[in-house]
């Protein structure tokens, strides 16, 4: 890398100039400096006597469409010597969550015709100032050498414009904020007064969880020149993959009925919301929730297929009983970067939509350290040396890998029926068989009893393993069958059947670990978080969804004859998950998923075929 053009001392340097110099003096002579040793830079700086400040970054976009260029507003956290000469790097987050946000109807996932919001009215009630306190970035970055911002989104907290569920008017927005970073666009104080950044050193990164990690994926697929790399934690790859799949409109774990203008409703917490009723009914229309079709509103959100616009590296996070931002997310953004080249470095753990440093505290935090140190002050740290991917094989067991899905995984075809009906394994089948949709039973009802009919599911299930089978990576599935009736849902439920102690819950104790700086109003402690084990007899592994109308693209709604057979093909989330001995692998073909896809009425009936339906697992022994 360029040598820097701000002071870092590595530790010990000093000791020269002390050396040379009386005391008094030494310190007279050395201007305030970032410290380096053991590749990361160390706590220098005084987090309570931090220099706190708003300003408000203009944007080129006017997306409340009010005659005015939107400006975003920036809570900065930086040292107290930035203001004598300093030059700090700067960790970025921009987030719509900073104000709260609003209760809002959801939408019906009962389709009785085609699933519509009551006339959206914005929220009446009273506004409330934006809440700065950071997830741990400022408490732990600041006294180590770092500027650290706040932004809020377009439409939020003390932000104009409207939200867009990661629009591009509001990546936009998060640009400006970098480019007035590296001195390239501007900003006010709230008196009107221009602001500059001059204690920046025009290196900057954009961090995050969630939606949070979302926007930094969205802001380096611009190109945009001084942002060096992004932490997306849990962040969304493709608004596409989030809220829809593969033609069906599918839900968020845990979040039946909301989509892309719920969100962007939720979090519309600025002052005159009534400002943004159009830019809310523009996104309601095209997003298109009654096809469930791709289109342009979900590529102006698919940031992986941007990959090769990226300038930063990127460090990726994510959980694999995320439920909420699937698997899916990262290994498809995982995958693009390296397509394009892009230095990365991947953590996968296995809690939910959780934050590392709940995971993996203290080890997660020097990860981030050396990161920042190696991308925004060129230290050679060795960080990018190391493997590429950190795994939690099972809660609180850690390797490294050099890749993931794990290299070594081979493609295994199972036919359904083969052997004997309800059947997984390598024989020739023949004949069909049957089900009745009934969208009101879970899917966990349908599962549970794996050797009994059922007449809503079928159900295929191996002989029991003689060995340990690792699945790593993306089962697929194709199933010849016809379809007659409303839904146009085909489900596939990946079940490990066998009695075992398995993962149920992350959760908070009633234990603090303060990690980091603490001022009254922005404590640098968080609750500990411990996994929960439970045994059950069978386990949901994986599970993925196709409209069937959809059965040659996701772009393209074409309808099907009643009674007609077709190859249906589609992909489940991926997942890394070991079937141990004396277990059987399970797959269940359903209609809806209760929790997951859209509910129309009860009685939709599938008649699949067996001869060439399989199912397709990426295996390693072991």
């Amino acid at each position: 890398m360029r040598p820097q053009r701000f002071m870092i001392l590595l530790a010990g340097a000093t000791g020269l100039l002390a050396g040379a110099l009386p005391a008094a003096a030494a310190e007279r002579a050395a201007p305030p400096h970032v410290v380096i040793r053991d590749g990361v830079t160390q706590p220098a700086f005084s987090f309570q006597d931090a220099i706190r400040q708003t300003v408000y970054v203009e944007t080129p976009v006017d997306s409340d469409h009010d005659g005015k260029k939107d400006r975003v507003a920036v809570f900065v956290t930086r040292p107290k010597e930035t203001d004598a000469g300093l030059k700090v790097a700067s960790i970025l987050e921009g987030s719509p969550y900073f104000s709260g946000t609003i209760d809002d109807p959801y939408h019906p996932a009962d389709v009785t015709d085609y699933p519509r919001l009551a006339p959206w009215s914005p929220s009446t009630a009273p506004w409330t100032p934006p809440n700065y306190n950071r997830v741990y970035y400022d408490n732990y970055f600041v006294s180590r050498g770092y500027a650290v911002l706040a932004a809020s989104t377009l439409g939020t907290g003390e932000s104009d414009g409207c939200p867009g569920a990661v629009s591009p008017a509001e990546t936009t927005a998060m640009k400006t904020v970098v480019q007035w970073l590296t001195g390239k666009a501007k900003a006010y104080a709230a008196d009107g007064s221009p602001v500059t950044a001059g204690w920046s050193t025009h290196n900057v990164a954009m961090a995050g969880k969630s939606y949070d990690g979302t926007l930094p994926l969205a802001t380096a697929a611009t190109g945009v020149a001084g942002l060096k790399t992004v932490v997306s934690i849990s962040g969304v790859a493709s608004w596409y993959d989030y809220y829809r799949g593969n033609g069906g409109v599918i839900a968020p774990g845990g979040y039946e009925g909301e989509d892309a203008d719920l969100h962007a409703k939720v979090v519309l917490t600025r002052k005159n919301p009534a400002a943004c009723a159009a830019a809310m009914h523009e996104i309601e229309k095209r997003m298109d929730r009654v096809s469930g079709d791709y289109n342009a509103f979900w590529d102006e959100r698919n940031f992986a297929e941007e990959a090769g616009r990226f300038k930063a590296s990127v460090l990726v996070t994510g959980g694999l009983n995320d439920w909420n931002v699937k698997p899916n997310q990262f290994l498809n953004l995982w995958q693009a970067l390296g397509r394009a080249g892009v230095p990365r470095k991947l953590w996968i753990h296995q809690a939910e939509h959780d934050d590392p440093i709940d995971v993996r505290g203290q080890a997660w935090l020097d990860t981030a350290n050396r990161w920042f140190a190696h991308w925004l002050y060129g230290v050679p740290n060795g960080v990018m040396s190391e493997p590429k991917v950190d795994f939690e094989r099972a809660p609180g067991q850690w390797t490294t890998a050099p890749d993931w899905p794990a290299p070594g995984a081979r493609p295994v075809t199972l036919r359904l029926g083969g052997g004997q009906p309800g059947t997984l394994g390598a024989g020739a089948p023949a004949g069909q068989q049957g089900f009745v949709d009934a969208p009101a039973r879970t899917a966990e009802q349908l599962t549970a009893e794996p050797d009994k009919a059922d007449p809503n599911r079928l159900i295929y299930l191996t002989p029991k393993l003689d060995k340990a089978l690792r699945l790593s990576g993306t089962p697929e599935v194709r199933v010849n069958a016809s379809v007659d009736g409303r839904s146009p849902y085909l489900s596939a439920l990946l079940v490990d059947y066998g009695t075992d102690t398995r993962f149920a819950d992350f959760a908070a104790t009633d234990q603090k670990w303060c990690f980091g700086d603490s001022i009254p109003a922005d404590p640098g402690c968080r609750t500990v978080k411990k996994y929960v084990t439970k045994e059950t007899p069978y386990q949901i592994v994986t599970r993925g969804w196709l409209d069937v109308r959809n059965r040659h693209s996701a772009s393209r709604t074409e309808p099907i004859t009643p009674g007609r057979a077709y190859a249906f093909d589609w992909k489940l989330v991926p997942y890394d998950y070991v079937f141990k001995p004396g277990h059987r692998i399970g797959l269940v073909i359903m209609a809806t998923d209760h929790d997951y896809t859209l509910r129309y009425p009860a009685g939709t009936k599938v008649s699949v075929r067996l001869g060439g339906s399989t199912l397709r697992l990426p295996l390693t022994t072991g």
